[in-house]
């Protein structure tokens, strides 16, 4: 198979398909859409082939048939048949204003009647748009394809204003609900974004879409999966781990099959380097302002368990942190059950890249400033890699020092139980370590486990205004967190780690190491026994 050109932000079908570059075929999800039904709506996060995936529809439905040589669709479609296609995208720019969006609407209108050679009369934007699928169907004979790229993005623009954003959902809704007023004439509608808002608030005048978000035959319809590696791509897996890709980049799951971001599997062909390619491309600053204002825990984020309701229920006024970081590809499915009448989804990290690229957004955020949490990651790599625990506790105390005391007195997060746990899990978490919080056994849930340079770490936090002295590392002895690990014949540490919420510090750290000898040492901070 000789390689091709990458298609790195392309969005367009013929310029792909006329061009020298790889590309995955969808048609054939396409063409079970159009079998099955009529009126669509898809959400995905960002740089994931929407685009793309829309564009391929339109070239579809106007029967450019030379696009299409060799794929799935190439003989199964009629290609005498060439459906009118209006197409509007909110991709391209920022709207901050409702008059910007009545501009940008008018824009779009207006090029669909060029392209139609078509002109509407009507001066209401609901009305022309109205009018132009009657035309459209009218001249042609055939009724009208609508497709909608990022139809939520004047409202995510102005996610932080919610004046703004209520009115510009209001604009949408009004524009989208002359999609079901005008079904006699439609052949076919798909509108894609990346939130999910609730059908009340902004499909209510539309309320006959099919939502394929959380299909399991759907889920990969945009996305690269492991098939598609072997097949399409062979040429650019040699010298790159399989395995190491898989780890980065896979895992991104909407109950069925899991798939890659292509943007980071294009970038990583490119580039030959892996890095958070993806994450780069959007700091996700308003994500981790909410997360810590409602003092998110952040160790919950491996292991959330969430309703499809609550997943469901997205709003200018009612965006649940498990929605906000589900609907931005920051979480995705793990597993599920239907527990009575309501289905119960499980939810954690897609892949390496999500789980440390946001636990480094999120520690710069907890600590409030995002030089010193820079500087702190780097060092506790090299402090972990020595295994020196007494240089580990100078670390802790020093990460906690650090925090300005400012950020502590107006944020309301450094006042919870868990603030302390969510900045050392973060912290750990954004160097991409193996890691898992809250681990169960037979006897409690340990609060972290590591698994680092050929050791075992366990970690029980404490805040001492809530606990007696000691007990950190007295409840992971006591409840036997490590026997599960002994077979293994590792060394295994056994941290307690104690915070003072009054004194906004350190004031706790006992270990104790387990190895193939029956030996155990211990270091305590200053002015602290060990407990007996």
């Amino acid at each position: 198979m000789t390689r091709r050109s990458l298609p790195i932000g392309i969005q367009t079908l013929r310029e792909i398909r006329e061009g020298n570059y790889y590309y995955v075929d969808k048609t054939g999800f396409a063409l079970r859409l159009i079998d099955q039904g009529k009126y669509y709506f898809l959400s995905r996060p960002r740089r994931f082939g929407k685009s793309l995936f829309l564009d391929t529809l339109a070239e579809l439905f106007a029967g450019n048939e030379a696009l299409f040589r060799g794929l799935e669709a190439d003989h199964r479609w009629d290609w005498s048949r060439r459906y009118p296609v209006i197409r509007l995208s909110f991709g391209g720019g920022m709207v901050r204003q409702p008059a910007e969006l009545e501009v940008k609407i008018r824009e779009q209108l207006a090029i669909n009647q060029e392209v139609l050679g078509i002109s509407c009369g009507q001066p209401s934007l609901a009305g022309c748009f109205a009018e132009l699928i009657r035309k459209a169907h009218a001249a042609s004979g055939e009724r009208v394809v609508v497709l909608v790229d990022e139809y939520d993005k004047p409202i995510l623009d102005n996610i932080t204003a919610p004046a703004t954003a209520r009115e510009m959902r209001d604009g949408l809704r009004n524009l989208y609900s002359v999609i079901k007023d005008s079904d006699a004439h439609i052949r076919f509608a798909f509108l894609t974004g990346v939130s999910k808002f609730s059908k009340v608030s902004l499909f209510s005048g539309l309320n006959n879409l099919f939502d394929l978000t959380v299909s399991a035959d759907y889920s990969a319809i945009c996305g690269y999966t492991e098939t598609d590696l072997d097949q399409v791509f062979a040429p650019e897996l040699a010298g790159l781990d399989r395995d190491q890709i898989r780890a980065w980049y896979n895992g991104y799951n909407w109950t069925g099959e899991a798939v890659y971001n292509p943007f980071d599997l294009l970038l990583l062909f490119r580039e030959r380097q892996f890095r958070p390619w993806w994450f780069e491309t959007g700091t996700p600053t308003f994500l981790v302002e909410v997360l810590t204002e409602r003092g998110f825990f952040t160790p919950d984020l491996a292991q959330v368990r969430a309703s499809e309701a609550l997943i469901s229920t997205f709003d200018v006024q009612n965006m649940p942190s498990e929605a906000l970081l589900w609907q931005t590809g920051y979480l995705t499915f793990t597993g599920s059950r239907q527990i009575g009448a309501r289905w119960e989804y499980q939810l954690g990290y897609p892949n390496l890249e999500v789980e440390s690229a946001l636990n480094d957004a999120l520690l710069k955020g907890l600590m409030g400033d995002a030089m010193q949490a820079e500087r702190a990651v780097s060092r506790l790599y090299d402090v972990l890699v020595a295994g020196d625990f007494e240089a580990l506790r100078q670390h802790l105390a020093s990460l906690f020092a650090a925090i300005p005391h400012q950020w502590h007195d107006t944020h309301p997060i450094a006042r919870y139980e868990g603030y302390y746990a969510s900045v050392f899990y973060s912290h750990l978490a954004a160097l991409g370590l193996d890691l898992v919080p809250e681990e169960a056994s037979h006897h409690g849930r340990l609060d972290l486990r590591l698994r680092f340079n050929d050791r075992i770490w366990l970690f029980e936090f404490k805040v001492v205004e809530l606990a007696p002295e000691g007990a950190a590392l007295r409840q992971i002895k006591e409840k036997g967190y490590a026997d599960k690990y002994r077979a293994e014949g590792l060394p295994i540490h056994l941290i307690g780690i104690e915070f003072s919420r009054e004194r906004r510090s350190l004031v706790g750290f006992e270990v104790e190491t387990l190895d193939r000898k029956p030996t155990a040492t211990r270091s305590s901070p200053p002015g602290r026994k060990p407990p007996a």
